[in-house]
């Protein structure tokens, strides 16, 4: 893009990828160093969001400003479509044809999450440029600037949940990073978590724990108070469980019961404790049952029946483990 500009022969532009990775303030920066302060409102118009996205705003405020040319500057005008992935079918169409018939006087930088969302007659105008996740080399001296410059207490631990529950989003690192520190001064790692309403570690650790080794009454009793005192959600839960037996290689703690002839009873209180890998089959069966409950999550089923429901999907799994050890 820098040699373009340099060049002088920046191309209609299609940037894409997630949210939070750069793409609006990448194509703002060129446009403040292709246009003075002073040109800048006549040569750049950009439509956010808050704009329609129908065919009525191609019709009216893009095509306006793209068939005119200015006296203050020679060259092209700039148009910036942010979330363009939501303009409609029309309007992407009509907007086709604006392209083609102003690419003289006017270039076009269209700004989206998914690129599936833009027809292939835009996609084909553009030159693509796709903005990955940001890494935490990229993202930790850009936050530890903001911790600096903003006089946030932040520690180690900290830093690292903020790289992690903002999964390369600048953007979502920068609202936690400052609604923390809003709500309790220091920002900790027990703190991020706490604010955003996501499970911490050690709470993954004790569901899965009580899902694996206790019965399914008192699993789900516990897992339900758990949730009610810290606000978990059921799909935040899900998530980090996938995680956990999607990680291959990954062991989980299963006691082991031991039942002997002796006792009246089967459940003792003389435990074997001992690290289980889930056998292939069984890992697919279980990301199986994850998926199922998530598909039905989304579709507004009530989280009580659907945590029972992974309760027991990991109580299954724990029965054919031990019945094939």
């Amino acid at each position: 893009v820098q040699r373009f500009i340099s060049e002088d022969r920046l191309p209609h532009l299609l940037l894409y990828g997630p949210p939070g990775t750069g793409k609006t303030s990448t194509i703002l920066a060129c446009a403040r160093q292709l246009y003075r302060d002073r040109e800048f409102g006549s040569m750049v118009l950009e439509l956010n969001a808050s704009d329609d996205r129908g065919i009525d705003i191609v019709r009216g405020p893009i095509l306006s400003f793209a068939s005119t040319r200015t006296i203050f500057k020679k060259g092209f005008k700039l148009v910036i479509l942010d979330e363009a992935d939501a303009m409609t079918q029309d309007a992407q169409n009509a907007l086709r044809r604006v392209i083609e018939k102003f690419t003289e006087n006017t270039r076009f930088c269209l700004i989206c999450n998914y690129l599936s969302k833009i027809i292939p007659a835009l996609q084909s105008r553009c030159t693509r440029f796709r903005f990955g996740p940001l890494t935490p080399e990229l993202m930790v001296p850009r936050l530890q600037h903001v911790i600096q410059e903003e006089g946030v207490d932040v520690t180690e631990d900290g830093m690292k949940a903020l790289v992690t529950l903002s999964s390369g989003d600048m953007r979502r690192a920068l609202n936690i990073l400052q609604s923390t520190s809003m709500a309790f001064g220091k920002v900790t790692e027990e703190n991020v978590y706490t604010c955003t309403g996501h499970p911490l570690k050690s709470d993954i650790a004790n569901i899965l724990d009580w899902m694996l080794n206790q019965d399914f009454s008192t699993a789900y009793r516990k897992i339900m108070e758990l949730k009610t005192l810290k606000g978990l959600a059921l799909q935040d839960i899900l998530t980090e469980i996938h995680l956990f037996v999607h990680r291959g290689g990954e062991r989980a703690w299963l006691r082991m019961i031991l039942e002997r002839p002796n006792l009246p009873l089967p459940l003792t209180e003389c435990f074997l404790l001992s690290t289980v890998d889930f056998p292939p089959s069984i890992r697919i069966q279980l990301l199986i049952k994850l998926a199922d409950i998530e598909y039905r999550l989304a579709a507004g089923t009530s989280e009580k029946i659907q945590l029972s429901s992974l309760i027991a999907a990991f109580q299954v799994t724990r029965d054919l483990v031990v019945a094939e050890a």
